[in-house]
């Protein structure tokens, strides 16, 4: 018997605070050991070019995401990614759905919890480094958590005339990170775009990766001098390019990790100490990609 597969191409707008939720969940489940998260796995194309699975079991379903990076002769890569969810009674596929949105949308709201959970309660003042739709996803996540009264914005096209309501541009992005609470780097960048050794004791930094070899937003040799935590520790130690690098060079190792998200959200891990800046890395999860797919599942 044929399955007809539900196809959703266009990412529907989802209430902010659903999807937090939805995610505060599945991380919840992964520290209890009722979800399982294995690591990402990277093929390499003949010819050029990479595909990025990434799985996940929630429940009483499975994930795919596949994310393809195809060079081009002559013009920019083609990136796309799609997910399918599948359900492990049944073995039937539920749905795909092109991923490009929801990627965006998982990746800011995995920040947004950490920034939630990291940052001073006190926070107020706000960066984004970056002007794209992960800087304006986050900004949109950010201030789900936090009421942040000052906000200040950098990216070198950026303008006043096309930043969001109520964001300040900075001239510089150490000028928009200067005595920030919290900064979010939502770049493409594959080298350092703030200098840490400016940042003050409990600033929180987020990081997310990107398709570069080995990216990292901040100096690998910052690591020690920073409290760090990961979106997941049996994968983001081996995957985030600041951490393996800052590891390969004898700078720091992945026991001095402080935490993860499942452990942050259950209390498994302590909280920052207020003496140093900390670093928050996310390099992008399956679970996040099937939980957010599963919200599409039910009106």
């Amino acid at each position: 018997m044929s399955t007809i597969i539900p196809v959703v191409e266009c990412l529907p707008r989802l209430p902010l605070n659903r999807v937090l939720d939805t995610l505060r969940a599945a991380f919840t489940k992964l520290a209890e050991g009722c979800a399982v998260q294995p690591p990402q796995t990277l093929t390499l194309l003949p010819g050029g070019g990479d595909v990025i699975a990434y799985q996940a079991a929630l429940d009483d379903t499975y994930g795919l995401k596949i994310s393809p990076h195809l060079p081009q002769t002559g013009r920019s890569a083609v990136v796309t990614a799609w997910t399918l969810v599948l359900s492990t009674r049944t073995g039937r596929p539920l749905l795909l759905c092109d991923a490009h949105a929801l990627t965006v949308e998982r990746t800011a709201a995995t920040s947004a919890l950490a920034v939630d959970h990291l940052a001073r309660p006190e926070a107020d003042t706000l960066a984004v480094i970056g002007s794209g739709p992960q800087a304006h996803a986050h900004l949109r996540y950010a201030r789900a958590v936090r009421p942040f009264t000052a906000v200040r914005m950098y990216a070198p096209t950026l303008t006043e005339a096309k930043a969001p309501d109520g964001v300040t541009v900075a001239p510089r992005a150490e000028a928009a990170a200067a005595d920030a609470d919290v900064v979010l780097l939502c770049t493409s960048a594959a080298q350092p775009v703030i200098d840490t050794a400016a940042l003050t004791p409990g600033t929180v930094v987020t990081s997310i990766s990107t398709n570069a070899p080995r990216a990292h937003e901040i100096p690998p040799a910052a690591l020690p001098a920073m409290e760090v935590y990961g979106d997941y520790r049996p994968t983001v130690t081996t995957a985030a390019g600041e951490m393996v690098l800052a590891t390969e060079r004898g700078l720091w190792s992945a026991e001095q990790l402080r935490g993860d998200l499942p452990e942050l959200l259950t209390g498994g891990c302590p909280l920052p100490s207020g003496e140093q800046p900390v670093f928050f890395r996310s390099i992008g999860l399956g679970i996040e990609d099937l939980a957010i797919a599963r919200l599409l599942e039910r009106p």
